[in-house]
């Protein structure tokens, strides 16, 4: 067992989720499910309860905890991309499935779990601070799903 793994809370459906994460990026995948001996409340014996899962090296375990608490944007998962090959397939991946569009590259998937799938070129335009950052960051302050090319654009100046 790991040190630190990050514990999510889903209804009752934490192992699609894991398996859906699992298909969808790299270095992740779904380990053991932990299932109730007995009854318990909105759940029967035999249910999977735990469900211990990676996601893009990160250690995290899903608990079929019911219907009491939601997620939010308070946490996320930030997903670098190399290209805009790479940022459409995972937004679309997450966006397909049942989730829902937001901004700046944040998306959520359909369990409520928020995505951020962020381009390399953008946090190295923000990085460079100034005038560079300035025209990235108000470029993207306009999208949903990050267009690497007008980020590109932005940092050579051709932007807004």
């Amino acid at each position: 067992m790991n040190k630190n793994t990050i514990c999510l809370w889903y209804v009752d459906d934490a192992e699609e989720a894991a398996h859906f994460y699992a298909k969808t990026f790299p270095d992740s995948t779904v380990g053991a499910a932990l299932r109730a001996p007995s009854e318990y409340p909105g759940g029967s014996e035999g249910s999977v309860i735990v469900i211990e899962f990676t996601v893009c090296g990160i250690p995290c375990i899903g608990l079929n905890g019911g219907d009491a608490f939601q997620h939010n944007e308070s946490f996320s998962f930030q997903i670098s991309t190399e290209d805009q090959e790479e940022t459409d397939r995972y937004w679309d991946a997450i966006v397909g499935n049942g989730g829902q569009e937001s901004q700046c590259g944040w998306c959520k998937d359909k369990w409520g779990i928020s995505w951020q799938i962020t381009p390399r070129v953008l946090m190295e335009a923000l990085a460079k601070g100034g005038e560079t950052a300035k025209r990235a960051f108000a470029v993207m302050m306009d999208m949903q799903k990050v267009d690497v090319a007008k980020i590109e654009a932005a940092v050579k100046n051709d932007g807004p």
